[in-house]
Order: structure tokens, then C-alpha cells, then sequence
């Protein structure tokens, strides 16, 4: 059994949705997860796995809800930390997915290690966000 931290970061609200399937996903695999809606460094476990799950707002920027959390982050040794990437964006924008290529790229910057390719969602192509998610991370969990 693994046990997971979702660190969610939404401003429509469809990172949500997605996360919640990707919690029922886990535990439905006998994994255990807790969702973050207002993530905060203090009270994430080093141990876990982190699955970020976030959209991308603006011109490319992590939505309100993360960006507490991802300031934190910069000041941190995450050598222990393994984590999981899952973007949402709308490739008509140029700066499709670029809140989740920032949260990976800090993530990495600060010593932790991606285990799976990351996962960018777009919306145009995938109205129903959830599904390639869960596939995504089925894939995930058959391959470890």
C-alpha cells in the first residue's frame, strides 16, 4: 500500500473533479490519498507520494489556490520527496499546461523525483477531464 497527497491547483473547479477520480482511483487500487485544496508545505508527508493536479491560469500562471504552496516549495530540499504530474489547459492557448510545467520543473529544481511521465490534459480534445487521468494512472500503478 502507498499512500499519496493530491495537491490540487484549480480556479474552475475541473482539477477538482479530477483529482477526486484520481483519489477513487488509488484507493479502489488499496492505496490511501488525501486531497489538498489549499495545499500547504507543513502538512504534506515527505514519505507520500505528491500527485500534482493542477490547471493553468492567466497567461500561464498556477492558480490563487497553489501559489502559496509553490512559494514555499522554493526554499526546500525535497531529495525524499517522489511525486506525479497532472496538467489541465486548452491548446488554442500558448501557454497550454505551463501551471503544471512549472510545478514539475520546481519540483525537480528543489531535488524531488518524477516517477511517470507527466500527464497534460487538454480540455479541448477531452471535455471530460477524469477519464484519460484515470487511465493515466492505472498505467502508473500496473507499471511500479
Amino acid at each position: 500500500m502507498a499512500n499519496y497527497e493530491i495537491i490540487v491547483g484549480t480556479v474552475l473547479g475541473a482539477s477538482e473533479y479530477v483529482a477526486d477520480a484520481l483519489k477513487e482511483t488509488l484507493e479502489a487500487n488499496g492505496d490511501s490519498a488525501s486531497i489538498h485544496l489549499e495545499p500547504e508545505f507543513t502538512a504534506l508527508s515527505l514519505q507520500n507520494t505528491w500527485l500534482i493536479c493542477t490547471s493553468t491560469h492567466g497567461a500561464g500562471d498556477l492558480p490563487d489556490n497553489i501559489l502559496p504552496f509553490a512559494k514555499q516549495l522554493k526554499s526546500q530540499q525535497l531529495n525524499d520527496v517522489e511525486f506525479l504530474v497532472v496538467g489541465l489547459g486548452d491548446s488554442s492557448y500558448d501557454t497550454y499546461c505551463y501551471g503544471a510545467e512549472k510545478m514539475q520543473q520546481l519540483l525537480q529544481k528543489c531535488g524531488a523525483k518524477q516517477l511517470h511521465q507527466p500527464l497534460h490534459i487538454d480540455v479541448l480534445h477531452h471535455p471530460i477531464p477524469e477519464d484519460p487521468a484515470v487511465e493515466w494512472l492505472n498505467a502508473f500503478l500496473q507499471s511500479r
